[in-house]
């Protein structure tokens, strides 16, 4: 069992995870006086396959914390190739994330969607989990749009955007 002295060193943790290779979403929800809210997220992941369950990281200091954990639903826009400058709009803090992005709104809801995102998944909050300094939003899937051009998935690798496309690393 690891003691409190042996736990690794946030620099040194956020280095190794830096070689991790995640997808990039852009995770939006509107809240109960129909402003919306979206953050970039590399902490996507599925959870279980009956029922079907995604999970999102969601940091406590986040803008949008309070307005995701207390949401009842959201949308993970799984992000393509090109969606790179949308990407960093959405993670960028004190600006309009939302203009010039080509946001709609998914059908019969007030759900803000990525028309060019790889995937979109719909979810109902099913639980939100402490964990450290973020939350796990669990989502129940109640909905999915697939992208009709099937574009290569953005990726968060070394602290930067890549795709299949680019030329590999060299360090």
């Amino acid at each position: 069992m690891t003691t409190q002295d042996e736990l690794i060193d946030e620099h040194t943790f956020r280095e190794a995870m830096s070689l991790v290779a995640a997808p990039i979403a852009v995770v939006t929800t509107t809240d109960g006086t129909g402003r919306r809210w979206g953050f970039t997220a590399s902490a996507v992941t599925s959870v279980s396959m009956s029922p079907p369950l995604v999970l999102v990281g969601i940091g406590h200091t986040s803008s949008c914390h309070e307005a995701l954990t207390s949401a009842t639903e959201f949308v993970i826009n799984v992000l393509g190739e090109s969606d790179g400058e949308v990407a960093r709009r959405f993670a960028t803090k004190d600006v309009d994330r939302f203009a010039g992005t080509g946001l709609v709104t998914w059908p019969g809801t007030a759900l803000p969607v990525l028309p060019s995102a790889v995937v979109a998944l719909r979810c109902e909050v099913a639980d939100v989990i402490v964990a450290g300094d973020h939350d796990l939003l669990i989502g129940r899937l109640c909905a999915v749009r697939f992208s009709e051009e099937a574009p290569d998935p953005l990726v968060w690798y070394r602290r930067g955007f890549h795709s299949r496309k680019e030329p590999e690393y060299s360090g």
